[in-house]
């Protein structure tokens, strides 16, 4: 059923204000896949944090004027599927990766990331960046290490003097 005015400008507000805020952006290619596949990669979406939508390029074109998004505007053609992540900026590389992995119809065609366009080799690069937690979890044990290591060191001579005491004290002990 095709849309009316009023209609695709709700569609194109309510992705502008996705792209607005969103962190990165994947557009695939998803003919071929059947509604339950859709289904499933939508399901999967929610719970990922991914904004999951099949737009008109048209349609697309207009809600990423003015966005970081704007760079993907020549090169929208064919059907495509749109997966913008709101949260996390992986979390739309590793849901179209994970799933193209068991549906091969569903064909990456751009990235884009930070108001850079990347092709769809890139896509492995964006899925394997870290979630927030595990960025957290990196930085605070890059914050750690400095003040383990110095704790080791003045540690370290203590420690030397009581091993070299109890090796003494053996020693008078076998003689």
């Amino acid at each position: 059923m095709a849309l009316n005015l009023d209609q695709k400008k709700e569609v194109v507000a309510e992705l502008a204000e996705v792209a607005s805020s969103a962190m990165s952006l994947v557009a695939a290619k998803y003919d071929g896949l059947t509604v339950a596949h859709l289904t499933d990669l939508r399901v999967k979406a929610r719970k990922s944090g991914v904004y999951l939508r099949v737009v008109k390029n048209t349609l697309a074109r207009r809600a990423v004027k003015g966005t970081e998004f704007e760079c993907v505007s020549d090169v929208l053609t064919g059907p495509l599927l749109y997966a913008f992540s709101k949260e996390d900026p992986g979390a739309a590389g590793r849901l179209i990766k994970d799933f193209a992995k068991t549906n091969d119809k569903l064909v990456t065609k751009v990235v884009a990331v930070g108001g850079k366009l990347y092709g769809a080799a890139e896509l492995d690069r964006l899925a394997s960046l870290p979630t927030r937690d595990q960025a957290l979890s990196m930085l605070l044990g890059v914050l750690t290490q400095p003040a383990t290591q110095l704790v080791r060191v003045l540690a370290e001579p203590a420690a030397s003097l009581a091993r070299a005491i109890r090796a003494v004290g053996e020693r008078q002990q076998a003689a």
